[in-house]
């Protein structure tokens, strides 16, 4: 299924759907409600149109990593979901400029033809956020196209949020990320090659630097990893964080695979969190950090045996 990268220059067979319009990023329930709003509207056909870069990225690009999926994988999960397309609608200076009016006349007409938006009750849009969805209505009811905005959807006894799930995910909980996700959390990238300590120590890990992903919090985790995206998920046992014990560098996803032979360099991996153990923690020893590492490895074992 295609993916465009613009809203302008689109075939006639991309233009003229059931759009749903938001962020999804995490593709929570709140998401997936604006998703089936569309699909109802377009006769079980819909398409998505999402920003990309986030507006968040584009305004505030200092701020630490907050994204709970990369590009690829947001996409990937919209497609599943049922989506015919996905617009990545490029957040810019020129976009950003827009007044709520002037985007729905050159993105949503101009560029989509949408024949109809679905977009979340807190939706805002336009030039200092100066529009929300009760005016994407009205302007939908003067330029031609239907709107329906959905209404707040509530996990957890708190409103379904990106917000609450990168909450979640700081606060060491992948647990409670997955009931918002409805599924693990995945860290994902580049196996890099490290300082090898893992292999000297007994332990061999696969080496992710999470970039633009969210940073969940530093320390020990249950994880199951996925190989080039195929195959089934393996068990093992990760640590996210500086490594005070062997000095500290820049957070690092390190993952061990139990037994698993094989040279993971270069390759694109998958890893699941499944629960937090402990934190991270400067070891007197590498003798003592040897032996948490052994129970850590037991621990998950044993939590991944009852899964």
């Amino acid at each position: 299924m295609p993916v465009y990268a613009d809203y302008r220059g689109l075939p006639a067979s991309a233009r003229g759907t059931s759009v749903a319009l938001g962020n999804f990023d995490g593709l929570h329930a709140g998401h997936r409600a604006v998703m089936d709003a569309a699909r109802q509207a377009g006769g079980g056909a819909f398409t998505v149109a999402t920003f990309e870069p986030p507006p968040r990225g584009y305004f505030r690009p200092t701020d630490p990593p907050f994204r709970i999926f990369r590009p690829e994988r947001r996409n990937n999960a919209i497609l599943a979901a049922g989506a015919d397309a996905v617009f990545e609608l490029p957040f810019n200076g020129a976009m950003a400029s827009m007044t709520d009016e002037e985007f729905v006349r050159s993105v949503l007409v101009d560029g989509l033809a949408v024949s109809h938006i679905s977009v979340g009750f807190d939706f805002r849009f336009g030039r200092g956020r100066m529009g929300h969805a009760q005016r994407l209505a009205s302007l939908g009811r003067a330029l031609g196209f239907g709107v329906t905005i959905v209404d707040e959807v509530v996990e957890l006894d708190g409103k379904a949020s990106s917000t609450a799930i990168r909450q979640a995910l700081h606060a060491g909980e992948p647990e409670t990320a997955a009931e918002l996700l409805g599924t693990w959390w995945v860290a994902d990238g580049v196996v890099e090659r490290g300082e090898q300590n893992g292999r000297t120590l007994g332990f061999p890990t696969a080496n992710l630097h999470l970039g633009e992903l969210i940073h969940p919090k530093h320390g020990v985790y249950v994880v199951r990893a996925r190989i080039d995206g195929q195959g089934d998920w393996l068990d093992g046992v990760a640590n996210f964080g500086r490594t005070p014990t062997t000095g500290i560098r820049d957070p690092l996803l390190e993952t061990h695979i139990f037994d698993f032979e094989g040279d993971l360099y270069g390759k694109w991996l998958e890893v699941q969190l499944i629960s937090y153990l402990r934190p991270e923690l400067k070891f007197p020893s590498l003798d003592a950090l040897v032996e948490a590492m052994h129970a850590d490895a037991d621990a998950a074992r044993k939590q991944l045996a009852n899964l």
